[in-house]
């Protein structure tokens, strides 16, 4: 038996590069799987030769892909099917069997099989919505209905992608051409799915109440649970001839909800996401580049500029086609085609596996590869072109179920700006402390009272129906977490947090200052309480943004607090750090009443 040997340098420098890929790569507002990639093709045999691929890399690779997949299924929302269920669908499918036909008479036309030109095929119908939401909050899009179908058409897309992906998986590798071995491979595959979701509807819900009546809280017992369930599911997939990301996937839909008790879903989610994200998928993408040959540039560049061509032009015009039925209008699907053009995870996965099972050779392979990174670099810009354009014809829509607002913490501050807002919006508070709670339910307010970072209670909030969250408690890091939640889990569009420092807010969040103070603390809801705090009026003489105007006008920051600004029609919006003031506009601030 040979023997296994773990380089556990080699690891590091990857897991090293990895990061600093990422990090880079997300500080221009794109994945950080891009720059994994990219620091694979660097510093691995293409190139530089600096990483190796070893064993264990290959090893560690493959679990990745498992964990990826895994997670991927745990983050879909199925909220987001029903929000735009048809015009998704729609967009889903165009942008989906247009590239996918394109893709595959371009192999075949260059002298590929047949089943490599499936394999192609599957890569470039899949989207990647990895950017969605950094680009989605700077485009200002997270209250539109492209958001929304962006999301549905990206979790049918991809779903399809992985369907088809076992399918082909499963006939090359039998091979077969006869009608009766066609049958019992549907079969399998029908039995496949039969299964796993009557195991996820029925099986997993019954273990997970069985579970929370033992009294168990070990969250490492669930984590081990879930890895039991998901690679139960992944066996299954084999035994049905298909490949193992496919029962990866099914596992993530229903172990999120099914399985383990929702108050200690957030803690599992997080492990979760620090395993498979954190470490396992970033070895599998940095791998990944090291199978990729920079010389097709030199060698097969006419092919490489066909297929990124034909996957840019046919998912944008596949999805604008097919989305004409939706009566949203030809402007929009376009729009939408340029948001579902990006590859990424899915199909990075799907090429490794066709090439490690020899259905592509290590140039098609590079080709897919460079055509992801490609396709990716085109969605922010595409994207903002076209709702430029969408606006200037009037045709961004935007949901109108979204008017609330919601108040993180109950104080005496908090309960002013509620004041402001409540004639011309549906204004919610929400406190951990009870008797905090009810102290805004006695002024008039609707009040709820729990832990905003557990799941049930957003539940209770009805963040579908929320415009605006603003975090006020004196805890940045409580401020800070449910901000996160607000924005990607629930996509409400304008989210603003009390911090102690800008650095502490992270730019993928999208977040913005409360005000422009360094801090909202205890002192200041201290002499609110005491009736310590009066409020003041300033007109706005001339158009600037909210940092010039402060510093204009000489505000201290430690006797001032800019609140709110109330625009020439008498609505009030909240002032933070990107706020930009009219000529005419009034701003509110809480001052140091003497004492």
């Amino acid at each position: 038996m040979e023997e296994f040997h773990i380089d556990i340098l080699n690891i590091s420098a990857v897991l090293l590069a990895a990061y600093f890929g990422g990090v880079a790569i997300r500080k221009i507002g794109y994945p950080a799987i891009l720059g994994e990639l990219l620091i694979g093709i660097l510093f691995g045999p293409a190139i530089l030769g600096w990483l190796e691929y070893t064993e264990s890399i290959k090893v560690l690779a493959e679990i990745g892909i498992v964990l990826l997949m895994v997670y991927i299924g745990m983050e879909i929302d199925f909220r987001d099917l029903k929000k735009a269920s048809w015009p998704g669908l729609l967009a889903a499918f165009g942008g989906f069997f247009v590239p996918f036909f394109l893709g595959y008479f371009a192999i075949i036309w260059s002298g590929g099989t047949p089943i490599s030109g499936l394999f192609v095929a599957i890569a470039i119908g899949v989207t990647s919505l990895a950017t969605k939401s950094r680009i989605l909050i700077d485009l200002k899009l997270l209250n539109t209905r492209i958001a929304y179908v962006l999301m549905a058409g990206a979790l049918i897309s991809d779903t399809l992608a992985l369907v088809i992906f076992s399918g082909i998986t499963n006939f090359a590798e039998t091979s077969v051409v006869n009608i009766r071995e066609l049958l019992i491979i549907g079969s399998k595959i029908l039995l496949f799915f039969g299964v796993t979701i009557s195991i996820g509807v029925f099986v997993l819900p019954r273990l997970g109440k069985y579970i929370s009546r033992s009294g168990i809280k070990n969250s490492t017992a669930y984590f081990t649970l879930i890895l039991i369930v998901a690679f139960g599911y992944c066996e299954l997939a084999e035994l049905a001839g298909m490949h193992s990301i496919l029962g990866a996937f099914m596992a993530g839909l229903f172990i999120k909800g099914n399985l383990f008790p929702k108050n200690i879903s957030k803690e599992l989610n997080k492990a979760f996401y620090d395993v498979s994200i954190g470490f396992m998928a970033p070895i599998f993408f940095v791998s990944a580049g090291f199978f990729v040959d920079v010389t097709v540039f030199q060698t097969d560049l006419g092919l490489l500029i066909l297929i990124t061509f034909l996957a840019i032009v046919g998912k944008i015009v596949g999805t604008a086609l097919f989305y004409l039925p939706s009566k949203n209008g030809w402007r929009e699907g376009i729009t939408i085609g340029t948001g579902m053009n990006g590859r990424g995870a899915v199909e990075i996965i799907i090429a490794e596996i066709g090439l490690e099972m020899g259905i592509i050779d290590k140039t098609i392979f590079s080709i897919l590869v460079f055509m992801a990174i490609f396709t990716t670099l085109t969605v922010p810009v595409f994207l903002s072109w076209t709702t430029k354009w969408l606006r200037k014809h009037g045709e961004l829509v935007y949901m109108d179920e979204r008017k609330g607002i919601l108040l993180l913490g109950v104080n005496q501050l908090s309960l002013i700006i509620a004041k402001y807002f409540k004639d011309q919006a549906p204004v919610t508070l929400v406190d951990n402390n009870r008797g905090m709670a009810e102290m805004a339910e006695k002024s008039g307010f609707k009040s709820i009272y729990g832990n905003v970072l557990n799941e049930e209670v957003w539940e209770e909030l009805k963040p579908d129906n929320q415009s605006t969250f603003i975090a006020l408690t004196t805890n940045a890091e409580v401020n800070l977490s449910a901000a996160k939640i607000a924005g990607g889990s629930f996509l409400i569009p304008e989210i603003s947090v009390a911090a102690s420092s800008e650095k502490t807010v992270e730019q993928e969040s999208g977040v913005k200052y409360f005000s422009n103070t360094s801090v909202l603390n205890d002192e200041w809801l201290q002499l609110a309480n005491t009736d310590q705090v009066k409020e003041e009026s300033y007109v706005v003489k001339e158009q600037m943004d909210s940092t010039t105007w402060m510093k204009t006008n000489k505000i201290d920051t430690i006797k001032s607090l800019p609140v709110l600004i109330q625009d020439k029609e008498g609505d009030y919006r909240l002032f933070h750090s990107e706020s930009t003031l009219e000529e005419g506009e009034t701003v509110v601030m809480f001052s140091k009443s003497k004492s």
